[in-house]
């Protein structure tokens, strides 16, 4: 699993320079006698294989459906033996780094690859393209501008757009073993990615371990306010319940504190998904720290 994102100015040769990467790893694969290599496959995704024409880039809804669509295509395409390369402008940081997520959810490592080609060679090649019969491959004067102002150059820094590879616009190839290197690995070894707490995905509850521990804390409270009834002015002491000692405080309890000591308890506990045996014993320890 590997996803190599390809980025640059409208009509820098990014189709051109992605081809080269498909044809160099698609050939280090079928050469190669490690199993581990042998297996994987490469998606090249791209416009034209999403069906998106140049015009999709005129209006902000019609982009976002294209960018929707380009997402779609490269989640579906993460797999255990695939190497993804992302055909596409790519010119929005926030996009690079919603696929960076996505990648690192599914432990795999990420790249960009940044066609440097200069502002005034993509206009030239984007005009030359407009000339010819293949013209809806080339992108409108007024779009092409408005891309160019837009575009969010990668910056190696981030960890979205690392590791980042430049490619010159006169450099015969990229970089393909660096690449190779940095996605797949060297010496047999595998790139192995650490997924961020934040896109690793908790394990269900059961379907009624929230109802058990709104309930069971609840009925604690009630207990609580019962023994707090029948003993009017009486503060402080140990109220004993079946599952340990409630350490009562010197003045009584009202119900407000009680309720706000519960709802932190069912707050921290939320998704932590406590034996239901244990959800008492829990709470009754949790009322002992925090009543005073």
């Amino acid at each position: 699993m590997q996803l190599i994102l390809i980025t640059g100015y409208p009509a820098s040769g990014k189709t051109h320079r992605s081809n080269q990467l498909v044809k160099s790893f698609r050939s280090k694969i079928q050469a190669s006698s490690d199993a581990r290599i042998s297996r994987l496959t490469v998606c090249h995704i791209d416009s034209q294989s999403l069906g998106l024409n140049r015009d999709v880039y005129r209006e902000a809804r019609t982009e976002k459906d294209a960018r929707a669509t380009e997402y779609s295509a490269v989640k579906r395409a993460l797999g255990k033996d695939a190497i993804v390369v992302a055909d596409g402008l790519n010119y929005i940081k926030g996009f690079r780094y919603q696929l960076y997520c996505e990648a690192k959810a599914v432990q795999t490592p990420s790249c960009v690859v940044h066609v440097g080609t200069p502002v005034d060679r993509c206009r030239e090649t984007n005009l030359k393209i407009l000339e010819t019969d293949s013209k809806e491959d080339g992108y409108a004067v007024d779009i092409f501008d408005n891309l160019v102002y837009r575009y969010e150059e990668p910056n190696g820094m981030t960890r979205w757009d690392s590791p980042l590879f430049t490619v010159p616009y006169d450099d015969e190839a990229p970089p393909c073993q660096d690449i190779w290197d940095a996605m797949v690995g060297t010496e047999g070894k595998a790139k192995t990615v650490k997924p961020n707490l934040a896109t690793v995905v908790k394990p269900a509850t059961e379907s009624d371990y929230l109802y058990e521990l709104d309930k069971t804390s609840q009925e604690i409270l009630n207990v609580i306010m019962e023994w707090q009834r029948d003993h009017p002015g009486d503060g402080g002491g140990e109220l004993a319940v079946a599952e340990g000692t409630i350490e009562l405080p010197a003045s009584p309890v009202s119900l407000p504190q009680l309720q706000r000591v519960r709802r932190q308890f069912i707050s921290l506990n939320r998704l932590h998904n406590l034996p239901k045996a244990r959800i008492r014993i829990s709470f009754v320890e949790y009322l002992n720290n925090n009543l005073v």
